[in-house]
């Protein structure tokens, strides 16, 4: 908030800057009540244990690198048109078995969709918001609606 000298009064766009800095307060403490929000959301903590157990499991993160090395091998592959071969690809629906297989590593690819899913639903009603200049309706928020000006014609 804007503070003043004792004896001095808001010149010429004072009123607007005082009015911008209120309102940055006021969004800040409205981002900071949904980041809180969020921490106490069950499913969220959830996440958050599933993730820090992966991160505690070296066994996992070591499946995880490897499969997704794998994988990044194998797109390279096929974006220089070169064809998988059969051995190739049941190596790495092995790994992505053994990988799911294991519980710790599945509950870190389960948090990571979670966390993801929040945040894209987050990102969508505040960017609706900004567009439109209010609250988005559900209507403004079904997917292939990409709201007014869009022009992709979904």
């Amino acid at each position: 908030m804007a503070v003043l000298c004792p004896g001095m009064k808001p010149g010429p766009g004072m009123d607007h800057f005082m009015a911008t800095e209120t309102a940055e307060t006021i969004v800040t403490q409205k981002t900071r009540e949904l980041c809180q929000a969020l921490i106490d959301e069950p499913g969220l903590r959830t996440a958050r244990q599933s993730i820090d157990a992966f991160l505690a499991d070296n066994k996992a993160q070591s499946q995880y690198e490897q499969l997704m090395a794998k994988g990044q091998t194998l797109q390279e592959k096929q974006r220089n048109s070169e064809t998988l071969t059969p051995g190739e690809i049941a190596d790495f629906e092995k790994d992505r078995d053994a990988l799911l297989a294991n519980a710790v590593a599945r509950n870190f690819l389960d948090a990571q969709e979670h966390l993801h899913d929040v945040q894209q639903a987050i990102h969508k009603q505040v960017n609706k918001t900004l567009e439109l200049g209010r609250l988005p309706a559900a209507e403004d928020l079904e997917d292939g609606s990409c709201g007014h000006g869009c022009g992709c014609h979904h």
